[in-house]
Protein backbone atom coordinates (compact mmCIF):
# COMPACT_ATOMS: atom_id res chain seq x y z
CA UNK A 1 0.00 0.00 0.00
CA UNK A 2 2.92 2.55 0.93
CA UNK A 3 4.70 1.59 -2.32
CA UNK A 4 1.36 2.22 -4.02
CA UNK A 5 0.83 5.53 -2.53
CA UNK A 6 4.72 6.58 -3.36
CA UNK A 7 4.03 5.71 -7.41
CA UNK A 8 0.70 7.98 -7.29
CA UNK A 9 2.12 11.02 -5.03
CA UNK A 10 5.26 10.72 -7.92
CA UNK A 11 2.85 10.47 -11.13
CA UNK A 12 0.74 13.35 -9.77
CA UNK A 13 3.93 15.48 -9.05
CA UNK A 14 5.22 14.43 -12.59
CA UNK A 15 2.33 15.30 -14.24
CA UNK A 16 2.17 19.04 -12.24
CA UNK A 17 5.54 19.31 -13.39
CA UNK A 18 4.80 18.67 -17.12
CA UNK A 19 1.74 21.20 -16.67
CA UNK A 20 3.95 23.35 -15.89
CA UNK A 21 6.28 23.15 -18.38
CA UNK A 22 3.97 22.84 -21.23
CA UNK A 23 1.98 26.51 -19.83
CA UNK A 24 5.61 28.05 -20.06
CA UNK A 25 6.57 31.21 -21.81
CA UNK A 26 10.01 32.47 -22.81
CA UNK A 27 10.42 36.26 -21.85
CA UNK A 28 12.13 38.74 -23.99
CA UNK A 29 12.73 42.04 -23.95
CA UNK A 30 14.43 44.84 -25.78
CA UNK A 31 15.07 46.82 -23.10
CA UNK A 32 17.47 44.30 -22.01
CA UNK A 33 20.50 42.88 -23.35
CA UNK A 34 19.47 40.14 -25.33
CA UNK A 35 21.36 36.62 -24.28
CA UNK A 36 24.98 36.37 -24.64
CA UNK A 37 24.57 32.62 -24.83
CA UNK A 38 22.76 30.00 -24.75
CA UNK A 39 19.69 30.62 -22.62
CA UNK A 40 16.52 33.00 -22.14
CA UNK A 41 16.06 36.27 -20.72
CA UNK A 42 14.11 35.13 -18.53
CA UNK A 43 11.30 32.48 -18.43
CA UNK A 44 6.71 32.86 -17.08
CA UNK A 45 5.91 29.81 -15.31
CA UNK A 46 2.25 30.81 -15.31
CA UNK A 47 2.65 32.90 -11.92
CA UNK A 48 6.43 32.28 -10.99
CA UNK A 49 8.66 34.75 -13.12
CA UNK A 50 12.63 33.70 -13.22
CA UNK A 51 15.26 36.03 -14.93
CA UNK A 52 18.58 34.87 -16.16
CA UNK A 53 21.13 36.99 -14.22
CA UNK A 54 21.48 40.68 -16.10
CA UNK A 55 24.89 42.12 -16.50
CA UNK A 56 24.83 45.98 -16.69
CA UNK A 57 24.80 46.52 -20.42
CA UNK A 58 22.84 49.00 -21.50
CA UNK A 59 20.52 47.56 -24.81
CA UNK A 60 20.84 50.40 -26.56
CA UNK A 61 24.41 50.95 -26.69
CA UNK A 62 26.03 47.99 -25.92
CA UNK A 63 27.92 49.81 -23.24
CA UNK A 64 29.05 49.04 -19.66
CA UNK A 65 30.01 51.86 -17.39
CA UNK A 66 32.86 51.30 -15.43
CA UNK A 67 30.88 53.06 -12.26
CA UNK A 68 29.72 50.28 -10.05
CA UNK A 69 27.29 52.20 -9.25
CA UNK A 70 25.59 52.73 -13.03
CA UNK A 71 26.06 48.51 -13.14
CA UNK A 72 23.82 48.66 -10.37
CA UNK A 73 21.59 50.64 -11.38
CA UNK A 74 21.64 49.20 -14.86
CA UNK A 75 21.29 46.19 -14.27
CA UNK A 76 18.38 46.27 -11.82
CA UNK A 77 16.95 48.35 -15.13
CA UNK A 78 17.13 45.14 -17.17
CA UNK A 79 15.84 42.62 -14.67
CA UNK A 80 12.80 44.90 -14.30
CA UNK A 81 12.41 45.20 -18.01
CA UNK A 82 12.57 41.64 -18.46
CA UNK A 83 9.92 40.97 -15.95
CA UNK A 84 7.34 43.47 -16.93
CA UNK A 85 7.39 40.93 -20.58
CA UNK A 86 5.10 39.37 -17.78
CA UNK A 87 3.37 42.05 -16.84
CA UNK A 88 4.68 42.26 -13.37
CA UNK A 89 6.43 45.35 -11.44
CA UNK A 90 9.30 45.74 -9.08
CA UNK A 91 6.94 44.98 -6.26
CA UNK A 92 6.63 41.23 -7.28
CA UNK A 93 9.93 40.57 -6.95
CA UNK A 94 10.53 38.27 -3.99
CA UNK A 95 14.22 37.21 -4.48
CA UNK A 96 17.02 38.69 -5.86
CA UNK A 97 20.77 37.00 -5.51
CA UNK A 98 23.63 39.45 -6.51
CA UNK A 99 26.76 38.28 -8.08
CA UNK A 100 29.41 40.85 -7.50
CA UNK A 101 33.25 40.73 -8.44
CA UNK A 102 34.10 42.88 -5.68
CA UNK A 103 32.88 42.43 -1.67
CA UNK A 104 33.94 45.88 -1.31
CA UNK A 105 30.95 47.42 -3.31
CA UNK A 106 28.86 45.82 -0.87
CA UNK A 107 27.85 49.25 0.36
CA UNK A 108 27.46 50.91 -2.85
CA UNK A 109 25.55 47.97 -4.43
CA UNK A 110 23.14 48.46 -1.22
CA UNK A 111 22.85 51.99 -1.79
CA UNK A 112 21.53 51.89 -5.62
CA UNK A 113 19.62 48.36 -4.86
CA UNK A 114 17.65 50.45 -2.25
CA UNK A 115 17.12 53.59 -4.20
CA UNK A 116 15.21 51.46 -6.98
CA UNK A 117 12.93 49.64 -4.68
CA UNK A 118 12.37 51.97 -2.95
CA UNK A 119 11.49 54.55 -6.44
CA UNK A 120 9.35 52.06 -7.37
CA UNK A 121 7.29 52.04 -4.23
CA UNK A 122 8.00 48.40 -3.02
CA UNK A 123 6.85 48.14 0.47
CA UNK A 124 8.91 44.96 1.59
CA UNK A 125 12.23 44.37 -0.25
CA UNK A 126 12.62 41.00 -1.78
CA UNK A 127 14.71 38.31 -0.29
CA UNK A 128 18.57 38.57 -1.24
CA UNK A 129 21.31 36.50 -1.24
CA UNK A 130 24.75 38.60 -2.26
CA UNK A 131 27.99 36.21 -3.32
CA UNK A 132 30.92 37.16 -4.48
CA UNK A 133 32.73 35.39 -7.64
CA UNK A 134 36.24 35.37 -9.22
CA UNK A 135 34.77 36.65 -12.20
CA UNK A 136 31.51 37.80 -14.45
CA UNK A 137 30.85 37.86 -18.38
CA UNK A 138 32.34 40.68 -19.96
CA UNK A 139 34.46 41.46 -16.79
CA UNK A 140 31.65 43.43 -14.99
CA UNK A 141 31.80 44.05 -11.61
CA UNK A 142 28.02 42.82 -11.09
CA UNK A 143 25.05 40.58 -12.27
CA UNK A 144 21.63 40.53 -10.94
CA UNK A 145 19.05 37.55 -11.46
CA UNK A 146 15.31 37.75 -9.97
CA UNK A 147 12.24 35.32 -9.03
CA UNK A 148 9.09 37.14 -9.21
CA UNK A 149 5.68 36.08 -8.32
CA UNK A 150 2.01 37.56 -9.85
CA UNK A 151 0.26 38.28 -6.59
Amino acid sequence: MKKLKSLIVTTVLSLSSLNVLASSVVLHSDQAPAAIGPYVQGIDLGGVVITSGQIPVNPATGEVSDDIKEQTKQSLENVRAVIEQAGLTPEHIVKMTVFVKDLNDFAKVNEVYGEFFDSHNVKNYPTRSTVEVARLPRDVGIEIEAIAIKK
